[in-house]
Parts: structure tokens; sequence; C-alpha cells
């Protein structure tokens, strides 16, 4: 047969199709409460599914299998704990007209030279915006326990100055807070549980820049 007639007669072939055959439905994704697609996702470290699916962390097949099932439980016993943690110290010092927020921020200006920080230094160690860090400081003025004044040094920057109300506040506050995180937290560590988890959380925080 010539090359003519051979490129015919490949023409004419018909083409298979892929498709399913007629009659089978094809498969539907699965999907959340939300009507999300959650295929492949929603195994979040320590979810049943991790070892057969191979889901680590709501991701499937993604080059992750370095983190074990065991690294995975800790961090989700570590993620639910301190939001327990933290709502339980919330609750405690609300009870005495303050939340936790402002007891940070008490704490940073009370133990800063003279009691008083730049703002951009004060949102930068709380992880406030300027905008969330002025709210927070009108809070505490409208109490008197914070002034918002002009750095005296340069005259351009502001500062937040601890007042002397302020710090008799904090004063009276902090016995009832230390009780209440040697209660929850302190009493729970043993041995040398104290310097790790601080070196733990120096490392984490390095790695956050």
């Amino acid at each position: 047969m010539s090359n003519t007639a051979t490129r015919a007669s490949e023409r004419s072939q018909p083409v298979r199709s892929e498709r399913a055959p007629s009659g089978s439905a094809p498969p539907e994704p699965v999907t959340g409460s939300d009507g999300a697609d959650a295929t492949g996702a929603a195994c979040i470290g320590g979810a049943e599914s991790l070892g057969d699916a191979e889901c680590i962390g709501g991701t499937q097949g993604a080059g992750i299998s370095d983190a074990s099932r065991q690294d995975w439980d800790a961090w989700q016993v570590y993620f639910e704990t301190t939001a327990l943690l933290t709502a339980r110290i919330e609750e405690r010092l609300k009870q005495h007209g303050c939340s936790l927020m402002d007891y940070q921020l008490l704490l940073l200006l009370y133990n800063a030279p003279e009691h008083r920080m730049r703002m951009g230094e004060l949102a930068h160690r709380l992880i406030f915006s300027p905008s969330r860090l002025s709210y927070q400081i009108g809070v505490l003025d409208k109490r008197g326990w914070v002034e918002r004044r002009r750095v005296e040094c340069d005259g351009r920057g502001f500062e937040a100055v601890l007042t002397a109300e302020g710090l008799r506040a904090f004063r009276e506050l902090r016995p009832a807070h230390a009780r209440d995180v040697q209660e929850l937290f302190f009493s729970a560590l043993q041995g040398d549980d104290a310097v790790r988890l601080a070196d733990l959380m120096r490392r984490v925080g390095g790695l956050l820049g």
C-alpha cells in the first residue's frame, strides 16, 4: 500500500472516546457542609484517615510526609490547649474588669524603662496594627491607666506611658493573675519542662521572624 493510501486509511479510522459508557454516572466530588469541594482534604493532625489517605494537615500527596502522625497530633494538642488556656485566663481577668490584652499591655509598660514605650515597639510586641493599638490605648486612657504622649527626646513619635493610677491597677491585678497562671499552667509542669518549653517557643519565634 502506498504512503498516500496509508495516510487516508489512518484518517478514516474512528477516534476512540475516553468517556464513560452510557448509563454510568461520573464520580461525585465529596463536599463539606458548606458545599465546598472537600476531596482529599479535612485531614488535620490526628484525623483517623491520616494513614489510609496519606492526608496530612488538610493536604493529600503534597510532599510533606516528613511530618509524622505524632507531629500532627502534637500540633493539634498545642493549638487546642493554648486556645482553651487563653480563654480561661481571659475569663479570670474579666472578673477583675480587665481583658488579657489590657493586662499584657500594662505588663509591657510596667517592665519598660520609666514605664513607657514607643507606640511602634509596643505594637510590635503585642502583634497589633497601629489602629488596633490606638484603640486599646484609648480604652486604657479612659480608665486613667495609660497616656499617649509625644516622645520628648525627638518630638516626632509617640509613646505610651503607664500612669500612677495604671501602676496601682496593675499591682492589684498581678497577684490574682499570678495565682491563675500557677493553677492553670505552672502546676502541670515537671522537672525542666519550663526550660524546654521556653527553648521550643524561642525556636518557633525565630522561624516567625
